[in-house]
């Protein structure tokens, strides 16, 4: 396929690049204008250049004029939990009138709710429910995603959790990677007993888990309320002897001291740091961990936004995620994540694309074939309507801006 005309092509970044930190956010990639890409029988990017020099199109190739429409790369989701069985909106009715979200988990709702309702669900009513949320994703703009589990927190729950995960990995024209969250909460059988549980998880979970061998990674929610740093440190010993790389869920509801358990064990993504200080961002522009915030969270729970503008001066190298959840961000749309970015946590628009795309790709391991424009990446690509710039994407962030999804080379949607 040949793309001609096109306005800007956005995120280019040299060939090799995984990651842009700090500063690099905005002046690590660049856009060309008036421009032409072309994309191979592989389904990857060829070449690219401006049109002053546009190629002549192969007999076999076909052409898309883009009469003056951007191009930018797929957005990815480094942080979801698609696969549940239903709503929560009756939860949200309570936060409305003044709930708080521990007030919610203590009266049965919250995560419990999600597992009970879990357990009754079929294999394939979970599949088809999930799959109509990433298709939605897809055609929001998003050609990678990571989904969790942990809404089982037994051991044949969790695993039927793994199962509907990997049919969709299998199934869907999206990039995705799987991470095993049994450590989301504590099952309702074992109220009150963390330590049992825990060691349940231990000795039942993981090695079950581990024998499935379709999980890339694992969670713990280390925060107030739920995991402590004790409790995550031995899950995440005993997840790296079955080799599943750690990615934690932490200060969401408090400073937990998740960031520096997660730096520890070289975690890819630490999650949420709605609440971070400077011992946080001190501890992780030591490692390479990428950290991860989540605004749609934000947005929907009144939760502080993190600290994104002091995460990026101080060169980190941050990423942007949904958080699509039933309970707490029940939206899997980047675009409402990169305005959020922009107008809550004053990213500025470039600098916010970076983190939607190929930091998100860093956090799920995958940043050396997608998230950005580069020879040889995947063509996984958005094609705009006629816009004015990148820049207004967020500005006018209910504007159904979206002309084409492309992945792999293939037009999956428009």
């Amino acid at each position: 396929m040949l793309l001609l005309n096109i306005k800007e092509l956005a995120m280019i970044v040299p060939q090799g690049t995984t990651r842009l930190a700090g500063q690099d956010m905005l002046t690590g990639h660049t856009s060309l204008s008036s421009a032409w890409l072309r994309i191979s029988s592989d389904g990857k990017i060829e070449n690219f250049g401006s049109m002053v020099c546009a190629p002549e199109p192969r007999n076999d190739e076909q052409i898309l004029n883009l009469d003056d429409r951007c191009v930018l790369p797929c957005f990815c989701d480094s942080h979801t939990h698609i696969i549940y069985p239903a709503p929560r909106h009756d939860e949200w009715l309570g936060k409305i009138q003044g709930l708080t979200y521990e007030e919610i988990a203590r009266r049965g709702g919250g995560i419990l709710n999600s597992a009970d309702r879990l357990a009754e669900s079929s294999e394939e009513k979970l599949f088809e429910d999930a799959r109509r949320r990433a298709m939605q994703m897809i055609a929001a703009g998003t050609g990678a995603m990571e989904i969790k589990t942990g809404y089982g927190l037994d051991t044949p729950n969790e695993l039927k959790m793994l199962r509907v995960a990997a049919r969709l990995r299998e199934e869907l024209p999206a990039n995705v990677k799987i991470t095993f969250l049994g450590a989301h909460a504590v099952g309702r059988k074992y109220t009150g007993r963390i330590d049992e549980y825990v060691e349940m998880l231990l000795k039942e979970m993981l090695p079950a888990v581990a024998a499935e061998g379709i999980a890339d990674y694992v969670d713990v929610f280390c925060d107030e309320g739920f995991f402590t740093p004790a409790h995550t440190q031995k899950i995440l010993e005993a997840a790296a002897r079955y080799g599943l790389k750690p990615k934690i869920h932490a200060n969401e509801l408090a400073i937990s001291g998740g960031v520096q358990v997660g730096v520890r064990n070289n975690a890819v993504s630490v999650d949420h740091l709605e609440r971070t200080g400077a011992e946080e961002i001190e501890c992780l522009a030591a490692s390479s961990t990428i950290p991860t915030m989540l605004p749609g969270a934000s947005f929907f729970s009144n939760l502080p936004y993190g600290n994104a503008r002091a995460a990026v001066d101080a060169g980190l190298p941050l990423a942007l995620a949904s958080d699509y959840n039933p309970g707490s961000s029940p939206s899997g749309d980047m675009r409402m994540v990169w305005a959020l970015a922009c107008m809550k946590m004053k990213l500025l628009p470039r600098e916010a694309l970076a983190a939607c795309t190929l930091n998100g790709a860093a956090a799920m391991e995958l940043s050396h074939e997608t998230g950005a424009i580069t020879p040889g990446a995947r063509a996984n690509l958005i094609i705009t309507k006629h816009i004015a710039d990148i820049n207004y994407i967020p500005y006018a962030y209910t504007e159904p801006w979206i002309d084409k999804i492309i992945l792999d080379g293939n037009v999956i949607f428009g």
